[in-house]
Parts: structure tokens; C-alpha cells; sequence
């Protein structure tokens, strides 16, 4: 390809680059909104959250982008630039997906860790905040990083308005080329690299979440592992505080007796 194909190209990645940001941002956010509210106390905050999750859930995004960009803006009187309206119809749509994520992970948690929480007198915001939200939010992770990449592959759907993403650059550059192959194969490879580096980003996310809660792996020293191992084959080794190990404690027992 061409420098000026190339340049397009780019332009594209950049376009979907803001898409996926902004989306998920929207998406993260009613995830945890309509979540939390699947949980809550009052009946009529549930059918309300639970109607708006079925609704989006049930609806293709593809259709949820023509009704955002073609046909809320005549009924309305007002227009939405293409990265808006694209924005509005993914987040809202896999904002209902991760709803559930969130609130799956809620009610996973320990019920004790809720009677705990009435105990001390917590509000319901308190418990949420300080109890419920910290240990389920690394459980969360996982499925958030396989939504991530959902939305990353449902981007590709705002070139039907024209959008100029990464797909709408690839078939631009097809045109120009009449080549399917080599720009398709360049295009899926650098889909495949953006969700790669998503993957890793979200992995250690969750890693450093977890150790936080000290959740994390753990590896045993080497002190600890000869310590063992002498104590096993009872061989006498000096520990940290100056004593002996497994074979000499027994020693002293029996010396004292």
C-alpha cells in the first residue's frame, strides 16, 4: 500500500481507539448503576433496572446505532455527530451486559460478610462501598476484560454511518486497491493486536486488585523451603531467631524430660 492508504489506515485505528474508549467508559459506568440496582432493597429500583437490561439485552446493537444516528434525530430535532452517537448505542447496549457482571458479582459475595456489615451499623452505601464492592470488583474482572473485547470487535459496526474506523478505512482502502485479501488480513492483525493488549492491561488489573486483597500468589522463601526440608530429614538448621530447627527442638524436649 500507498503512504496516503497507510495514513488512512492510522486515522481509522485512532477513530476506533476513541470509540472504545469513550464507550467503555459509558458502558463501565451503567454497568455498575443498573448493577447495583438490580440489588437494591426497593422493588420498583429492581424492575426498573432489570426492564432496562432486558431491553438493551434483547436488541441488536447494530439496529440500537440506526435508531440512535438515523431515526431519534428527525423525532427529536437534533443530530449527533457519528462518534457520539456511537458511543451512546454501544455503551448503553454492553452497559446491560456488564450490568449483570456486576450484579452476579454482588450476590456471590459472602452473605456473612453483609451481617457483618448490619452489624456494625453500616449504611446500605456503606456496606456497598466498603465491604461488597471491594471484594467483588476483582471477580468482576475476568468477564469485563471478555466484554472489553466484544466491544472492541462491535466498534467495526459505526462504519454503516459512514464512521471513519478501522473497517470504514479498510474497505476505503479496498476500493482503492481492489484487493481483499492483504487489507482484510492487515486489518484482522491489528484488531487481534489491540485485543491482545487489552487482555494483558485487564490481567494485571486483576492481579494487582487481588493482591490488595491478598488474594495474590503466593511463593514460600528459600529459607522456608530448607527450613522444611531439614526438618523433614531431621537434620539440625539455625533459623532466624538463632534456635534450631525441627531436630533440635525435639532434642531439647527430650533433654528437659
Amino acid at each position: 500500500m500507498t503512504s496516503g492508504l497507510w495514513e488512512l489506515v492510522l486515522k481509522g485505528i485512532w477513530v476506533t481507539v476513541q470509540l472504545l474508549f469513550l464507550s467503555a467508559l459509558l458502558a463501565t459506568g451503567v454497568s455498575f448503576v443498573v448493577g447495583i440496582a438490580r440489588t437494591h432493597r426497593l422493588w420498583i429500583v429492581r424492575f426498573l433496572a432489570g426492564f432496562y437490561t432486558e431491553v438493551f439485552r434483547g436488541t441488536s446493537a447494530l439496529i440500537m446505532i440506526f435508531w440512535v444516528f438515523f431515526v431519534l434525530p428527525p423525532a427529536f430535532g437534533w443530530q449527533l455527530v457519528p462518534l457520539w452517537a456511537g458511543t451512546l448505542a454501544l455503551g448503553l447496549t454492553y452497559g446491560a451486559y456488564g450490568a449483570e457482571i456486576v450484579r452476579g458479582a454482588l450476590t456471590a459475595v459472602d452473605p456473612a460478610q453483609r451481617e457483618g456489615g448490619v452489624a456494625l451499623n453500616f449504611t446500605p452505601w456503606q456496606r456497598m462501598r466498603k465491604i461488597l464492592l471491594p471484594q467483588a470488583v476483582p471477580e468482576m474482572i475476568p468477564p469485563f476484560s471478555n466484554l472489553l473485547i466484544e466491544l472492541l470487535k462491535g466498534t467495526a459496526l459505526v462504519s454503516v454511518m459512514g464512521m471513519g474506523d478501522l473497517t470504514f478505512s479498510a474497505k476505503l482502502v479496498r476500493l482503492a486497491l481492489q484487493e481483499s485479501a492483504e487489507i482484510y488480513t492487515y486489518i484482522l492483525v491489528i484488531y487481534f493486536v489491540i485485543a491482545f493488549l487489552l487482555t494483558r492491561v485487564m490481567r494485571r488489573l486483576e492481579r494487582n486488585l487481588k493482591a490488595g486483597l491478598g488474594q495474590g500468589p503466593t511463593r514460600p522463601s528459600r529459607f522456608a523451603l530448607r527450613r522444611d526440608t531439614a526438618g523433614a530429614s531431621g537434620v539440625s538448621t539455625p533459623t532466624s531467631t538463632g534456635t534450631t530447627g525441627t531436630a533440635g527442638v525435639r532434642a531439647g524436649v527430650g533433654g528437659d524430660s
